[in-house]
């Protein structure tokens, strides 16, 4: 569910937008002032949070991006095998099997909390409580 759209001068760092259907976070972004023949140019630098790629664009400063809704869940981590974990989030206490970020598996183990990202409904363990 997309929550708002907001021009590409207005993408300030640490906002979270849609690039081709996928979040990443924005790291930078340079604006150039509106010159004499047109509108402001943005070149934004950002991260996916899914892919962790890093991604350049530049577009008009006018340009809309979609922010997404990031619901952030707690949950306990009930086992962990080679690439997801399987939790159950404390407030619904159902069970999921989740992926998680690469630079968190030596801290994920059995009876730990964890922090999850969901966002437009793909899910994510962003990192160990």
């Amino acid at each position: 569910m997309v929550l708002k759209v907001i021009e590409a001068t207005q993408a300030k760092s640490g906002t979270t937008i849609l690039i081709d259907n996928d979040p990443y976070t924005v790291r930078t972004n340079d604006i150039s002032k509106t010159g004499k023949h047109g509108s402001s140019k943005c070149r934004i630098e950002a991260i996916g949070i899914f892919n962790s790629k890093k991604k350049v664009i530049a577009v008009n400063g006018g340009e809309k991006f979609d922010v997404p809704l990031v619901e952030k869940n707690k949950a306990q981590v009930l086992s962990v095998s080679s690439t997801t974990a399987s939790v159950m989030d404390l407030e619904s206490y159902e069970t999921i099997d989740l992926e998680f970020k690469e630079d968190i598996k030596s801290d994920l183990a059995p009876e730990k909390q964890v922090e999850y990202w969901n966002i437009e409904g793909k899910k994510l363990i962003m990192r160990v409580l």
